[in-house]
């Protein structure tokens, strides 16, 4: 898709050999017309690129009030609250909500986008982290000129714009200033051996978590090698298998900046989990290497997904403003749509305290050895 303008129905007319008012038949679906013709009007549309414009369809009663919000999974706590203010805005309003995932896969991401821009959605929502990579760059770039060729607009929910010219429009949280507040909360709890569990490189919002975490500890006087970073991904199961490998490791892999699993530090008090499902993981193996928590170790999270309160212990975690995101994306797109392209908004992030810090075991504040 370029972005010299919106195809029009004459010249789709002028391609297939016929009359606008076939093609408008053809288009439609409501009148009768040649198969031979049919065929070559839609040939002809599909070569040109040509949707109809949502907002013209509407004025003849057409259109349809449709959003699309289009998440990595459903099963995730986070993209599913999301989700749930995307349809809570949309049903307040009189709108639709059609959600669709893609498992990570461009290529599913691009068919949903596509279909969506045919259908005549008004909005389509992209939600969650993502690699930003030139591919990224480019795709979204087609995304969004390709949707707003056909009067419709991008949404790029908790991820940033790789452009700020593209015409999208942006609302997303502060993972940085919720990283650095959390291990900011760690820290004053005397803990100075603190490892980020779960990060993800190249993934827009873990980065910007680690980037917090790294902040917060230089802010309390530590260097660079106080930051252990270890690159499992997200996840119960990814959790779970890194903080088990954590704690069967011996010794210490000096200075760095990252460290995977088999060669983190084993003398470390805290545990910083990428989000709280990553988080549940490490709980589950801390338990199951018979330690306790917070005693031997504290643990925090990320998002306070609504079973984190219902951890053992409860997890300290940061909010994110999940279902609120969904519904600011659909808000703000909505309200002012003619200055939302290319606007960026940002909400804010707290910490909740709970049970799962204390302060470090008398004997190592300093990193003296993890029991096992």
């Amino acid at each position: 898709m370029t972005s010299k303008g919106r195809v029009t129905i004459r010249e789709v007319a002028e391609r297939a050999g016929v009359s606008m008012a076939t093609v408008s038949r053809v288009l439609s679906g409501n009148h009768p017309v040649p198969a031979s013709t049919r065929a070559r009007v839609l040939r002809a549309a599909r070569d040109l690129d040509y949707v109809a414009n949502a907002h013209a369809r509407a004025l003849v009663g057409g259109g349809r009030k449709m959003v699309a919000v289009v998440l990595r999974q459903v099963t995730s706590p986070f993209y599913a609250q999301v989700a749930e203010g995307v349809e809570a805005e949309a049903a307040a309003r009189g709108w639709l909500c059609l959600v669709g995932t893609t498992g990570g896969d461009p290529g599913r991401e691009l068919e949903f986008v596509q279909l969506m821009r045919e259908e005549g959605a008004r909005l389509v929502i992209l939600v969650g982290g993502v690699v930003e990579d030139d591919a990224y760059r480019e795709r979204v770039a087609h995304y969004a000129q390709a949707l707003a060729s056909a009067g419709a607009r991008l949404v790029l929910c908790g991820r940033p714009a790789p452009d700020p010219d593209i015409p999208a429009l942006v609302v997303e949280f502060d993972n940085e200033a919720g990283a650095r507040a959390i291990t900011g909360h760690l820290l004053s709890a005397g803990h100075r051996r603190i490892v980020f569990l779960g990060g993800l490189p190249g993934n827009t919002a873990l980065d910007a978590r680690v980037a917090g975490y790294r902040a917060a500890l230089a802010e309390h006087g530590l260097g660079p090698e106080a930051a252990h970073v270890v690159d499992c991904g997200l996840g119960r199961a990814a959790g779970h298998r890194a903080m088990t490998e954590l704690l069967k490791a011996g010794g210490d892999p000096g200075p760095g900046d990252t460290a995977t699993p088999d060669t983190a530090p084993a003398r470390f008090t805290a545990v910083f989990a990428g989000d709280d499902m990553v988080a549940a993981g490490a709980l589950r193996a801390i338990a199951d290497a018979g330690l306790r928590v917070p005693q031997d170790i504290s643990v925090v999270g990320y998002n306070d997904i609504p079973l984190a309160e219902d951890f053992n212990p409860p997890l300290t975690t940061v909010r994110t403003p999940a279902e609120e995101l969904g519904r600011a994306a659909v808000r703000i797109a909505l309200r002012d749509p003619e200055h939302a392209a290319g606007a960026h908004h940002l909400l804010g992030t707290h910490i909740v305290v709970r049970d799962s810090v204390q302060p470090p075991p008398p004997g190592r504040e300093d990193g003296g050895s993890t029991p096992v």
